[in-house]
C-alpha cells in the first residue's frame, strides 16, 4: 500500500511521498530516464547527466536528512516526479538553498510542477528558519538550456537568471598533440603528492577570489575527496604557481574530468595553463580515459575557452542557474 497522501496543489489522483530509502532509487532513476529526451539530456555529461539507481543513491546519501529534504511525486502507485533540496555557505556569506525537480513529460502542465515548486521553496523557509540564516539566505535553482517547461515555470515564477556554465568535451584523447606547450625558464611540472596538498587548494581558493557565486571550499573537504593519480602541478622553484586536478570518472572509467585548471594571476599567459592540461589529458588517457570533459562559467574572463578549443574540447551543454529572494 502507498503511502502517499494528496499534495497541496497537486491534480486528483496525485499525491506527495516521502523518501524512503533503497527502494525509491530505481524509480528515480526512471523518472531521470522519463525525461531525457524532451529536455534533452546529455547522458555523459559531468554536470548532470543521465544517473543509475546507484548513483541515486549515492546522491541521496549526500543530502542532510533525505526523507525530510527529498519528496516523490507519486500516480497509480508509481513515481512520476521527484524533488530534492540542499544548500551550502559561499564565499561572500551566502547561503544558498537549491531545489532541483524532475517531472515525467506526461505529467508536466498541469500545474505538477509547481506544486513541487510551492513545497521545495516552503520547506526552505523551515530550514532558512531552523538554521538562523534569514539575513543572507537566498533560493536557487537549476536548469539546462534544453529544458524548456522547467524554464518557463521558473520564470513565471519569479526566478531569475544569474550565471550559467557551458560543458565541453574533448572526444578522442588518443587524437593529443604529443608535444606541450614550453615552458617559460624556471617552470617545472610534476605530479601532487599529498605534502602539496595545502599548495594545490590555495592555489584553486585563490583564483575564485574575484568570482561570485563560488561555494566555500575548506581545506579539510578538499583532502577528504582528494584523487591525486592524474593531479599536476606547476613551480616557479618551490612556489606552486598552477594546477590541473583531473580525475577518471567512478561510474565509467572510459570518461576523464578535469575539474579544475588554475594558474596564478600573475603567471599567466605564459603558456602554464596549457602544459598543465596537456599533462593532465595525458594522464587520464594513461588511465584508461578516451574521452574527456569539463566546465566553465561562461562569463570565464579568463578566455579559458580559447585554451580549451585550442586542443580539441568543444562546447556540448549549456546549464542555467537561477536564483530568487527568499521573501
Amino acid at each position: 500500500m502507498s503511502n502517499s497522501a494528496p499534495g497541496q496543489g497537486l491534480p486528483v489522483g496525485f499525491g506527495f511521498q516521502p523518501y524512503r530509502g533503497d527502494e525509491d532509487h530505481g524509480p528515480m532513476a526512471a523518472v531521470r530516464l522519463g525525461c531525457a529526451e524532451r529536455d534533452q539530456v546529455d547522458a555523459h555529461s559531468v554536470v548532470e547527466g543521465l544517473p543509475s539507481a546507484t548513483e541515486v543513491a549515492e546522491a541521496s546519501a549526500r543530502l542532510e536528512e533525505p526523507s525530510k529534504n527529498q519528496i516523490l511525486v507519486v500516480h497509480d502507485g508509481s513515481v512520476v516526479g521527484y524533488s530534492t533540496i540542499r544548500w551550502w555557505q559561499e564565499r561572500d556569506d551566502t547561503w544558498l538553498y537549491l531545489h532541483r525537480g524532475y517531472l515525467v513529460p506526461e505529467h508536466r502542465c498541469q500545474g505538477i510542477g509547481s506544486a513541487m515548486l510551492s513545497w521545495a521553496e516552503e520547506r526552505i523557509r523551515q530550514l532558512v528558519k531552523q538554521h538562523g540564516t534569514a539575513r543572507t539566505a537566498v533560493i536557487g535553482t537549476n536548469a539546462m538550456a534544453s529544458e524548456q517547461d522547467a524554464t518557463a515555470l521558473l520564470l513565471a515564477a519569479g526566478y531569475r537568471r544569474v550565471f550559467s556554465l557551458v560543458e565541453l568535451e574533448l572526444g578522442d584523447l588518443q587524437q593529443l598533440p604529443e608535444r606541450g606547450s614550453k615552458l617559460p625558464a624556471g617552470i617545472r611540472t610534476g605530479p601532487i603528492e599529498s605534502s602539496h596538498y595545502r599548495a594545490a587548494w590555495r592555489t584553486v581558493v585563490d583564483s575564485y577570489t574575484d568570482t561570485g557565486f563560488t561555494q566555500k571550499w575548506p581545506f579539510q573537504d578538499f583532502v577528504d575527496t582528494a584523487d591525486p593519480a592524474c593531479w599536476r602541478a606547476a613551480w616557479n622553484g618551490q612556489d606552486m604557481v598552477g594546477v590541473a586536478l583531473c580525475c577518471i570518472r567512478r561510474h565509467d572509467h572510459t570518461v576523464g574530468e578535469v575539474e579544475e585548471l588554475s594558474v596564478r594571476t600573475d603567471q599567466q599567459r605564459l603558456g602554464i595553463g596549457r602544459a598543465l592540461l596537456m599533462d593532465g589529458l595525458r594522464s587520464l588517457r594513461g588511465q584508461g580515459a578516451t574521452t574527456a570533459r569539463l566546465f566553465t562559467g561562461t562569463s570565464n574572463p579568463h578566455r579559458s575557452y580559447d585554451l580549451y578549443e585550442s586542443v580539441g574540447f568543444r562546447r556540448q551543454n549549456e546549464y542555467v542557474r537561477y536564483r530568487k529572494p527568499l521573501a
